[in-house]
C-alpha cells in the first residue's frame, strides 16, 4: 500500500463489499436491501439491537448463510459460493459470539483444528502446534497454557483462543462478534493494541459490541443496522453516543441514564457467607447479602468472581467456610440444593449452562418450575403456555413464537430467556452473572431496571459485571474481588462526582474512573 494511500484512509480500496444483500428464512426477512463496505486498513464497527440482523450479515460473510439476493465482493473478487470453506480461501476469518471451540481438545488442537501441523511422517504434530500456539497467545500478550482442555478454561480464556484460532491463519478480513464478552479490562487493552497492529498491515476488521465505550475507542466507522435495514454509515468522529444510540433503536435514549435508582430501603440478611473457600477461589471470603439490596462485585478476570458464584449456586463444593440462609446455616452441595433453598443463578455462559438451545422458548422458561406445573406424570401444557407468555411480555422477548427453538433467538433475546425462567421460580436471592453480556444498548437498561425492581421488591441480588458503568448503575454497594479475596467494599455514594453541575453522564463516566483505579491497583498489589 502507498504512503498516500495509507495517509488517507478516504481512498484505500474496498477489501468488503456487499451491495442490496437480502436474507428471508422462510416467511421472514433478516436482512432487506443492505449494503456495507468496509476497507482496507479500516475498524469497521456494525451496530444494532439483538435481531437487527447483524449476525445474519457476520454468517453471510463466513458462508454459514447465503443471501437470497445481493452480491458481495472480497477484494474486488465476487464471493459467489456461499460455505465456510469459499469463506476461508477468500481471507475471512470469523470469532463467533457462540464459541465454536471442542471442550474436549486442548487449546492447541482447537486453534489448527482441520489445520494440524504434521511431522515428517504427515502424522499430527501435537508439540509443534503447542509451540505455535504459544507464541501466538504470546502476540496477544496473554498467558494461556496451549495443552489446557478447553472445557477446563474459563470463559476468558476460552474467548482468547477463539480469537486467536481466528488469526492462526492469514486472514485478510478479521470479524469479531462481541469479542470482549468475557474479557477483563486489561485483556480488552492488549486485544485492542493487537487489533491496531493488524489494522497498521492492512487487514480489514468487522467489529460487533453492544459496548459502546469499545465502539467509540476502537473504530473508524461505524455502519447500524435497525429491523434488518441499513440506517446510516458514517466516520466515528461524526457520530455522538447520543445519535447513535438513536440510530439503534430509532428514538432517543440515554442508556443507564433512563434508570430510575431509588434508595435502597434494606432489611434483614437474605444470605451471609463467612470465610467461605472453593476449590481454588474464592478464599475466605465475607459477604452479606440484605433483602431490598443489590451488591456489584468488580475485579479483573480471574479474580474469582465467577468462582463465588459457583460456590454459591452448589456448582463448585465449597471446600471451608459457611453460607447461611436468613441466618440458618445451610449446606449447598448442587445447584438443586440452591433453588430449595431459594437462589437463582443466572450463568455467565447461558450457552453452556443456562439454556437448552434446541428446546422451545416455552420449555426453557418452564424448567425452573417443572414441578409446580406437573399434575401426576405429566406437565401442564396451559400452564406452561402462561408462564412462558408471562416472561416473553414482561420481558419483551422478541420470537416467532413461544414454541420456537431458543438457538434461534439472538443472543439479547437468549439472555431474557434465562432471565425469564428464574423469574418464573420467584426466588429471594438472585445471582447474576454478566447479565448483560452479548445484549443490545437499548436492553441493557431494561435488565439493570429490572434488577433495581428486583430489590424494592425486598430481593437480594448479587450482580458480577465487567462492566463498570453496569455495576454503578445497578448497585447499592460494591465489593472488589482480586486473586479470590473481597479486597475493597463500598457503598455506591462512595463514588459521586462531587461537581453537581455536571449531567448524568458526566457523573457515570466520574464514577467509572474512580472504580477502575480501585480496581487496577487491587490487581496490583496481588
Amino acid at each position: 500500500m502507498s504512503d498516500s494511500v495509507a495517509d488517507n484512509p478516504a481512498t484505500r480500496p474496498f477489501a468488503v463489499r456487499l451491495t442490496g444483500v437480502t436474507k428471508t428464512f422462510g416467511g421472514v426477512t433478516a436482512l432487506s436491501d443492505v449494503s456495507l463496505d468496509v476497507r482496507v486498513g479500516e475498524i469497521h464497527a456494525l451496530l444494532g439491537e439483538n435481531g437487527a440482523g447483524k449476525s445474519t450479515i457476520l454468517k453471510i460473510l463466513n458462508g454459514v448463510h447465503a443471501p437470497t439476493a445481493g452480491r458481495i465482493e472480497v477484494y474486488g473478487e465476487p464471493l459467489d459460493v456461499h460455505t465456510p470453506e469459499a469463506a476461508k480461501r477468500a481471507g475471512i476469518g470469523m470469532i463467533f459470539q457462540e464459541m465454536s471451540l471442542v471442550p474436549t481438545l486442548s487449546a492447541a488442537q482447537n486453534i489448527f483444528l482441520n489445520n494440524e501441523a504434521k511431522d515428517g511422517l504427515g502424522l499430527i504434530d501435537d508439540k509443534a502446534a503447542a509451540r505455535r500456539a504459544r507464541e501466538l497467545f504470546e502476540t496477544l500478550g496473554v498467558e494461556i497454557d496451549p495443552k489446557a482442555l478447553v472445557g477446563d478454561l474459563s470463559a476468558g480464556q476460552r474467548q482468547l483462543t477463539e480469537i486467536v484460532k481466528a488469526i492462526s491463519r492469514n486472514v485478510r478480513v478479521l470479524i469479531l462478534d462481541e469479542p470482549t464478552t468475557a474479557l477483563s479490562g486489561g485483556e480488552v487493552e492488549k486485544l485492542f493494541a493487537f487489533l491496531r497492529r493488524l489494522k497498521s498491515e492492512g487487514v480489514a476488521i468487522i467489529y460487533v459490541s453492544h459496548r459502546m465505550d469499545e465502539i467509540t475507542r476502537i473504530a473508524d466507522r461505524a455502519t447500524i443496522l435497525r429491523d434488518g435495514r441499513h440506517v446510516v454509515t458514517a466516520p466515528m468522529s461524526e457520530l455522538t453516543l447520543d445519535r447513535i444510540i438513536e440510530y439503534i433503536v430509532g428514538r432517543r435514549s440515554r442508556g443507564f441514564s433512563d434508570v430510575e435508582r431509588r434508595d435502597a430501603s434494606r432489611g434483614a440478611p437474605l444470605l451471609e457467607v463467612r470465610s467461605l473457600s472453593g476449590p481454588r477461589k474464592p478464599v475466605s471470603v465475607d459477604l452479606t447479602l440484605y433483602a431490598g439490596e443489590v451488591v456489584g462485585v468488580a475485579g479483573l478476570l480471574g479474580s474469582g468472581r465467577s468462582a463465588l458464584a459457583r460456590v454459591l449456586f452448589g456448582i463448585d463444593r465449597k471446600r471451608a467456610g459457611e453460607i447461611l440462609i436468613r441466618g440458618a446455616p445451610v449446606e449447598i452441595a448442587s445447584p438443586r440444593d440452591a433453588i430449595a433453598k431459594g437462589m437463582a443463578l443466572v450463568p455467565e455462559d447461558r450457552l453452556r449452562q443456562g439454556l437448552i438451545l434446541e428446546h422451545s422458548v416455552e420449555s426453557n422458561t418452564s424448567l425452573s418450575i417443572l414441578d409446580r406445573l406437573a399434575s401426576w406424570l405429566f406437565v401442564s401444557s396451559a400452564k406452561a403456555s402462561e408462564a412462558a407468555d408471562r416472561q416473553i411480555d414482561g420481558l419483551r422477548i422478541k420470537t416467532a413464537s413461544r414454541d420456537a427453538a431458543v438457538r434461534t433467538l439472538s443472543g439479547g433475546n437468549q439472555q431474557k430467556v434465562v432471565i425469564g425462567k428464574w423469574l418464573n421460580a420467584e426466588p429471594d436471592i438472585f445471582v447474576l452473572d454478566e447479565p448483560t453480556g452479548g445484549v443490545d444498548i437499548g436492553s441493557k437498561a431494561e435488565i439493570i431496571a429490572l434488577v433495581r425492581d428486583l430489590a424494592a421488591r425486598g430481593k437480594a441480588v448479587l450482580v458480577i459485571s465487567s462492566e463498570l458503568s453496569e455495576l454503578l448503575t445497578a448497585s447499592d454497594r460494591i465489593v472488589v474481588m482480586s486473586d479470590g479475596r473481597i479486597v475493597s467494599e463500598a457503598a455506591r455514594d462512595a463514588f459521586d462526582d462531587p461537581n453537581p453541575n455536571n449531567d448524568v453522564g458526566e457523573q457515570l463516566q466520574f464514577a467509572e474512573r474512580k472504580l477502575s483505579q480501585i480496581i487496577q491497583k487491587a490487581h496490583a498489589h496481588v
